[in-house]
């Protein structure tokens, strides 16, 4: 075993005397230590240097504790000059990948460590000889392993002077060969490992599910086209390529490239828990549609019988998880939207929520779902005074939106997952999905042959079925979310029936029947408002001829129409018109109301227009508001008179006037004439005389 050496200082104090005793010592005795010299760093008389093997047996069992126990900086220094391979390794991954090997040395770096801290009465070089053939070894070899764990002693005392960590794992370590570096595919270029990941991670590769095959056919392209000399072979390519997506996040990135980002965060990208133990019962509402995996028969309005996939519009209660509010349809809208929200406000279990979580789709999003055009994606719920805000309207003080292409956003989702595998999968002409990817999920079905021969069930049929499962089998069922969340009622429908509730008094039934009522916009022509093939009149309308308006219609009574303008505030309730017919099928009371209105209308404009052509003067004078604008002139076009009228004649003092003027014209015209002709006569008199 080499010998380790240190300074007489050093060695004084682990034999507990002072330096020049120390040193007198040696002097005295020098076959009995082992020393050496040594240069300084600064030049100068020479250091000397004692064996730690020639000290008492005090002074070595006091260098050894402080290798082992406090670390003295100038062991560690000696010792950890260049960090070992050990240092920075992840030891449960190691430990994993050579677990034989490893557990071996563990026990080898005990008998070493207790061969260090030997200190008995035998030579150290002959008990260095029988202790290594008890080991299998030869005395270098220990004396190599002695080496490679002080070193390890250092570190690991270096480290934990930093941290406080103890790593006493590295002397086992120190023993086991340093692990072969793995896929470091010499043969490739950093240039040419670039160019494999260029291509492999191209978002248009990716998407087409490029292959292999296809990468290296355009790598040997571009490698040609470089003019490299030499390229690796197609295994080494692909095995390179499976180190790549074994790699971290690689999987993940690719799936990105191939799948886009819609994709990507739905089905690799986190998902948050929700915890729903605080609200209360009808607290928090979610709602979305679904289509079903499976047909069913359906009479469309022109009587001819179709198989169809039917939709379901419903809402969950997060605290519950029950369903409320459900309806079934063929094509979802938001009328289809508005009915289920009215059955969720009348029906058992149900009631009015606080807070409506909607989907992001166009339906629930509609203007006449929230009062705003989906043009403007900034939409935040802002809701009018009539049912344009048809949510708040009915008493629901907050609604949220799910975030654009993010399902897991909404709950609800999942309920749908259970509906698709425990209930979907009963039906006969269940097909799977149509969508997507996983084609091995579809079932080939012959669903024409099913609907000529009467096999489907009705739209009615599979609404029932529908009702039967969700009350029996949902609602009245332990569900799993329900219980990993610790609740006192693991069943939906006990949960909702039991749990603290959100209480708020639904509106009248009247309303809500308003609500339910079809809505559109029409141009109000100067006849009144076209819609059916039939006409719509009310005096109001006068107002907004050229002019587009919402209109509102119960379904089920098509002779009038709830006329809104473009605010939202009601106009009128127009009434289908009695036409005017000709000649005698005219019926004398509707032409009487038709003239009334007519002249209502031609007196209500001529003094509309008589006051927005008063002067100035007298609307001040009557107390109207005067006109805002300043250095108005007079834009029509008259003949210059002489100022000499002061004020104009009112009506009757004009039509006076002017009567006696032409009686005094008729009067005196033939005087007039005779007067004329006898000036004349007598001028002509006066010539002659003179």
């Amino acid at each position: 075993m080499p010998d380790v050496f240190i300074g007489l200082k050093e060695a004084a104090t682990f034999e507990g005397v002072t330096y020049e005793a120390l040193k007198k010592r040696v002097q005295r005795n020098p076959g009995q230590y082992k020393t050496k010299t040594q240069p300084q760093e600064g030049g100068g008389k020479e250091q000397a240097l004692i064996a730690v093997s020639s000290l008492s047996p005090k002074g070595r069992k006091a260098w050894r504790a402080a290798q082992k126990v406090d670390g003295r900086d100038v062991v560690i220094e000696k010792r950890t000059e260049s960090a070992p391979w050990y240092v920075g390794v992840d030891l449960n991954h190691y430990t994993e990948q050579h677990k034989k090997e490893f557990y071996e040395a563990v026990e080898l770096a005990a008998r070493v460590q207790d061969f260090i801290e030997y200190d008995g009465p035998e030579n150290r070089t002959a008990y260095a000889e029988r202790y290594a053939l008890g080991l299998g070894v030869s005395p270098q070899t220990l004396y190599r392993y002695m080496s490679n764990v002080l070193k390890a002693n250092a570190w690991a005392l270096k480290l934990e002077k930093e941290d406080g960590q103890n790593r006493d794992y590295f002397r086992a370590l120190a023993l086991c060969r340093k692990p072969k570096e793995k896929a470091t595919f010499p043969s490739l270029t950093d240039e040419q490992k670039a160019l494999i990941e260029n291509i492999w991670f191209d978002h248009r590769f990716a998407a087409n599910l490029g292959t292999i095959e296809m990468l290296y056919e355009k790598f040997e392209e571009v490698a040609e086209g470089r003019g490299w000399e030499s390229y690796p072979s197609i295994k080494t390519v692909a095995r390179y390529i499976k180190h790549l997506m074994d790699s971290r996040g690689a999987e993940s990135a690719r799936y990105l490239a191939a799948n886009g980002s819609r994709e990507w965060k739905n089905k690799k990208m986190l998902k948050g828990k929700r915890d729903a133990t605080s609200l209360k019962v009808m607290e928090y509402v979610v709602g979305d549609e679904h289509t079903f995996d499976f047909w069913v028969q359906w009479v469309a309005p022109n009587g001819k019988v179709k198989a169809v996939r039917p939709k379901l519009v419903a809402w969950m209660d997060m605290r519950s998880r029950a369903i409320v509010g459900d309806v079934a349809c063929v094509d979802a809208n938001n009328q289809t939207l508005k009915e289920s929200l009215v059955k969720m406000l009348y029906s058992h279990p149900g009631g009015v929520p606080h807070i409506l979580h909607v989907d992001n789709g166009k339906d629930y999003t509609a203007k006449t779902m929230t009062g705003q055009s989906r043009k403007k994606r900034n939409i935040e719920f802002e809701f009018d005074a009539e049912t344009v805000g048809f949510y708040q309207s009915i008493g629901i003080e907050e609604v949220g939106r799910s975030l654009p292409y993010q399902p897991w956003d909404k709950p609800i989702e999942r309920f749908f997952s259970t509906v698709c595998s425990k209930f979907s999968k009963w039906f006969e002409s269940y097909t799977g999905t149509l969508t997507g990817s996983k084609t091995y999920a579809k079932r080939q079905k012959d669903v024409d042959g099913m609907l000529e021969r009467g096999e489907l069930l009705t739209m009615e049929e599979f609404f029932e079925a529908w009702t039967e499962w969700k009350e029996t089998k949902y609602h009245t069922r332990e569900h799993r979310g329900l219980k990993d969340a610790g609740e006192k009622w693991v069943t939906p429908i006990s949960l909702f029936e039991n749990g603290e509730r959100y209480e708020k008094a639904a509106p009248p039934r009247e309303y809500a029947a308003m609500l339910l009522m079809k809505a559109d916009t029409a141009l109000v022509r100067n006849q009144g408002i076209t819609k059916f093939g039939t006409l719509y009149t009310d005096y109001e309308l006068c107002h907004y001829v050229g002019k587009h308006v919402g209109i509102k219609w119960d379904i089920d009574d098509v002779t009038k129409l709830y006329v809104f303008d473009e605010e939202g505030r009601k106009i009128c309730e127009a009434v289908s018109a009695e036409l005017l017919a000709f000649g005698p099928h005219c019926s004398q009371a509707a032409l009487e109301r038709h003239l009334r209105d007519q002249k209502r209308q031609e007196k209500e404009m001529r003094e509309i227009l008589e006051d927005m052509r008063r002067p100035y003067e007298l609307r001040v004078q009557e107390g109207g508001r005067p006109s805002s604008a300043v250095g108005m002139i007079d834009l029509t076009i008259k003949a210059e008179r002489s100022p000499k009228v002061i004020a104009l004649p009112n009506d009757k003092e004009y039509r006076a006037e002017a009567a006696a003027s032409r009686k005094a014209r008729k009067k005196t015209s033939g005087d007039e004439f005779l007067t004329n002709k006898a000036d004349d006569a007598l001028a002509r008199l006066r010539a002659m005389n003179e």
